[in-house]
């Protein structure tokens, strides 16, 4: 008889919650009554509200479990759950949750449906199936279905990700890399880590596709230390992959060598600026380089490099796997596939959640996010990390689309969408943002050095209500010359958080009487 399969997620967030505690739980209750179960520690599926998750698998149909403690373990074992009992914690088919079954998986469909690190669970869902057809196609079809796709760079800047590679691919040289930027820094982002927490071997597969469509034979991974979990499952991943044959020399017979190398940072929120990350990665000092020469053509080590993030990366597998036209038939505009959109801040259901571009902020907030963790009215959100405006309520219904969000003078960034009720004072977060970029400056650059130092300053005399005419037009230039004349986006574009701050909420740099909100 077949042993019945529990899926208990290892995944940061699902394990601060205590998923390790369940698992321990589950393991010890199930050898006390001689259960025969075999416990799968696969990753999350994105919903973090509803963290630890656990599934058990009921004729051929998986049965979640919801916001589990070991302290309940004996319930569960007592109400059937190894059959699908009934249980206050019971949420019920894992595909029937509204939450997930609403969403447009491409890039993220493995996350939560598979164990992490089992090369059998990633071939058995089309795993390295893209890279096959890359290799069958070769390069210069590769980087031409990536061009007719619309993949744009998903770690912010929205670059056109075939333009990129072809750079790369066309410029001289017998040595090139891919280096794919996993410091995830941003506020309210966490994709990235939870792709390759579920599904490592994706970015693997991402990673050597592009490394056969640029003639490139290095990859680097350059990962946050803040994430320890990610670290210890991509590494393992990484020789996972190199044992079976999917990296290293001649992969699997193809006559193409390309391997992976993962490099961890130092806490560095500038590193996330791709020339920068260069510079770490070399071992020196986390500062922006003067562009040019742009990495394409001089980058790691002074050799052509592709820079793209995580999810850029793996995106591509599908994209050659189910074809180009498929991923452009999504999204509007110049906006096409998908985005994993993160839900954080004051928000009842936060999680993932990848969906077509053209949805609109108030539908993640309300139709997944359920609203505010208070009740309370939403007043702004921020969208695209610490450097992104601040959204009033009354655009809430502006279309996730890189363009429409740059005509509102705001950025989908990495897809960060951190919510704020109405008792939150918009003057403090402004002062966050200078505050922020005064602390993260490479220093590199006066007006990004200097000038969020003097922002700090000009802010605490506004809050204070000191001349706020005269301070406020300071404010405008000092902003005026941070974003035209920083080095990169860490000055350039702090001031897109306090201009929103000033045009929508002005009325926050009033005094107030009894502390701040």
């Amino acid at each position: 008889m077949a042993r019945t399969k529990v899926f208990v997620p290892r995944e940061t967030a699902a394990v601060s919650v205590g998923a390790d505690d369940v698992a321990i739980a589950i393991a010890r209750k199930s050898k006390q009554l001689g259960t025969d179960i075999q416990l799968v520690r696969n990753g999350s599926w994105g919903a973090s509200w509803l963290e630890p998750l656990i599934e058990v698998e009921v004729d051929g149909q998986r049965i979640a479990y919801g916001n589990v403690a070991a302290s309940d373990i004996e319930s569960l074992f007592a109400a059937d759950f190894l059959g699908g009992g009934e249980h206050p914690r019971r949420v019920g088919p894992t595909q029937e949750i509204p939450y997930l079954i609403q969403q447009e998986r491409w890039t993220f469909f493995r996350c939560g449906l598979i164990e992490a690190l089992s090369i059998e669970d990633f071939r058995a869902t089309s795993g390295f199936a893209g890279l096959e057809q890359a290799l069958a196609m070769g390069s210069d079809a590769v980087i031409e279905a990536v061009l007719e796709s619309g993949l744009r760079g998903r770690g912010g800047a929205g670059f056109p990700t075939g333009i990129k590679w072809r750079t790369v691919a066309d410029a001289s040289g017998t040595q090139k890399y891919i280096a794919c930027n996993a410091d995830e820094g941003d506020s309210g982002t966490f994709s990235d880590r939870i792709l390759m927490e579920s599904d490592p071997l994706s970015l693997i597969e991402g990673m050597a596709i592009a490394g056969f469509a640029t003639g490139a034979s290095k990859g680097y991974v350059y990962l946050r230390s803040e994430y320890p979990l990610t670290h210890k499952i991509f590494g393992k991943a990484i020789a996972v992959a190199r044992d079976a044959g999917w990296l290293g020399e001649n992969i699997q017979g193809s006559g193409f060598d390309f391997d992976i190398e993962l490099h961890i940072g130092a806490g560095s929120y500038v590193c996330g600026e791709e020339t920068a990350m260069l510079e770490s990665l070399e071992g020196k000092r986390g500062i922006v380089r003067y562009k040019p020469p742009l990495p394409a053509l001089e980058g790691l080590f002074g050799k052509p490099t592709v820079v793209n993030n995580v999810v850029t990366l793996a995106s591509v597998p599908n994209i050659l796997r189910l074809g180009a036209e498929r991923y452009a038939q999504m999204g509007v505009g110049r906006s096409l596939g998908t985005l994993a959109f993160q839900l954080a801040g004051n928000i009842k259901r936060g999680g993932l959640v990848e969906k077509a571009f053209g949805v609109t902020l108030r539908e993640l907030i309300e139709d997944w996010g359920g609203g505010t963790a208070s009740g309370r009215p939403v007043k702004a959100v921020q969208v695209g990390g610490p450097l992104g405006a601040y959204i009033p309520a009354e655009q809430l219904d502006t279309p996730l689309d890189y363009e429409k969000f740059a005509e509102i003078g705001a950025m989908i960034g990495h897809g960060g969408i951190v919510v704020f009720d109405d008792l939150t004072n918009m003057a403090r977060l402004a002062r966050f943002a200078m505050e922020f970029c005064a602390i993260e400056s490479c220093g590199k650059c006066t007006p990004c050095r200097i000038g969020s130092t003097r922002g700090v300053e000009v802010i605490d005399r506004m809050i204070k209500g000191e001349e706020r005419e005269l301070n406020y037009d300071l404010l405008v230039e000092l902003c005026d010359t941070m974003e035209g004349a920083s080095l990169c986006a860490m000055g350039g574009m702090t001031p897109y958080p306090v201009r929103s701050v000033l045009k929508y909420f002005a009325d926050d740099f009033a005094p107030r009487q009894g502390g701040d909100a």
